[in-house]
């Protein structure tokens, strides 16, 4: 693992501004390089199956930003009257510190407000954003890798790392175990488009296969997110269920109320 791609030393001049010195993350530059190559395939398959021109930057700005919110106000949650008792953490943890299924409750409400607002459709949407989010998060895990966070539970296993925060006891590299898991959808997702048979089913079937993944990666990770029965259902696992169930009813709902035959012969 590399958490800092390098160190640059910086003129004198932008000292007072800059510091001595420029440090390049291994951890950000994945995320922006994953959300660059996400918007790219975005603004492909938005114009080859939806005959848009040009998705706006803003776009993507503004799912960043809801993201970050939503990651970030999950993540408070998690431990409300810690934060509450020690508001000053806050701001220590401003950088750091995020809940994938709360940037991801937050950003799908927006973003079926945007697609209506202007007159997108929005299942077809969502159908390519199942994808483009396989994409960012896998990316994105492999930069938490780096920077050694959010890792498993100690292992015997021949699978085991030791992470410089784990104070020299192996454990389970669950970030590399999640971007497996995410790479699988996504060829998972790209198959079943070959034959995708309604609009919705590429994003319900995101829904499902990842809620199911993440329930399962929960038992291996290492850090106590909080449960929703001691020891037994974690707050993750317990809207992975919400999810699945959500996502199930609508699969069977658009299923059954358009024609059974491939969109994509």
């Amino acid at each position: 693992m590399n958490p800092k791609i390098f160190n640059a030393e910086l003129p004198s001049f932008l000292w007072p501004i800059f510091g001595e010195e420029v440090t390049l993350f291994t951890y950000a530059t994945c995320i922006v390089l994953g959300t660059f190559i996400a918007s790219l395939y975005t603004k492909w398959r938005a114009k080859k199956e939806l005959g848009i021109i040009e998705l706006p930057n803003w776009f993507f700005y503004s799912i960043f930003i809801a993201g970050f919110v939503g990651g970030k106000v999950f993540f408070y949650l998690e431990r409300p009257i810690h934060f509450y008792n020690n508001p000053s953490e806050m701001l220590h943890n401003f950088s750091g510190g995020f809940v994938f299924y709360g940037s991801f409750i937050t950003i799908i409400p927006y973003i079926i407000w945007y697609l209506k607002k202007h007159k997108i459709p929005v299942l077809p949407m969502l159908d390519i954003l199942a994808v483009t989010t396989t994409i960012v998060h896998s990316i994105g895990r492999f930069g938490c890798f780096n920077a050694g966070c959010c890792y498993g539970s100690s292992t015997d296993s021949s699978l085991g790392i030791i992470f410089p925060a784990s104070k020299g006891i192996t454990v389970h590299p669950t970030q590399l175990y999640e971007v497996t898991l995410l790479l699988i959808i996504m060829v998972l997702l790209l198959t079943i488009k070959r034959w995708q048979q309604f609009n919705g089913q590429i994003f319900l079937t995101y829904l499902m296969l990842y809620a199911f993944g993440r329930g399962v990666l929960e038992i291996f990770r290492g850090d106590n997110r909080g449960y929703i029965v001691s020891n037994v259902l974690s707050h993750s696992q317990f809207i992975a269920i919400c999810l699945i169930a959500i996502a199930v009813f609508f699969y069977i709902q658009l299923k059954s109320n358009q024609n059974i035959k491939p969109l994509n012969p």
